[in-house]
């Protein structure tokens, strides 16, 4: 959302050097050609940079809904181990034996294949 707010700002800060170079180089797009300029910034703006973060975003949820008890895991901050416990926002993780640790579900970065930590 900040590089969001950050794109309009320096479109915004930039608008008018470009409205003064356009009449400086004689021509002029018409209203229709500044709109259609405008629907494919949005357009771009929306492929690049909304979809895939919305998309990450909704995988990320179904990741943090679907975490069960036994299942091995890696958090954002690189720590692996295997789910012991889990509560509404809270999950419990068996780093090493005997050793556990409580994190936030939305820490839990990606779900490794069973055994993994096994090869570790």
């Amino acid at each position: 959302m900040k590089s969001i707010k950050l794109l309009v700002a320096a479109l915004l800060a930039l608008a008018p050097t470009l409205a003064m170079a356009q009449d400086a180089a004689g021509g002029s797009m018409g209203i229709i050609g500044q709109v259609i300029f405008f629907a494919g910034f949005i357009l771009i703006f929306y492929f690049l940079i909304w979809r895939p973060q919305s998309k990450r975003a909704k995988e990320h949820k179904s990741l943090m809904s679907g975490l069960n008890k036994g299942d091995e895991v890696v958090t954002s901050g690189g720590m692996v181990g295997k789910i012991t416990k889990v509560s509404d926002d809270f999950i419990v993780l068996e780093v090493a034996d005997n050793v556990s640790v409580r994190i936030q579900k939305v820490a839990v970065s990606g779900a490794l294949p069973k055994g993994s930590l096994k090869d570790i």
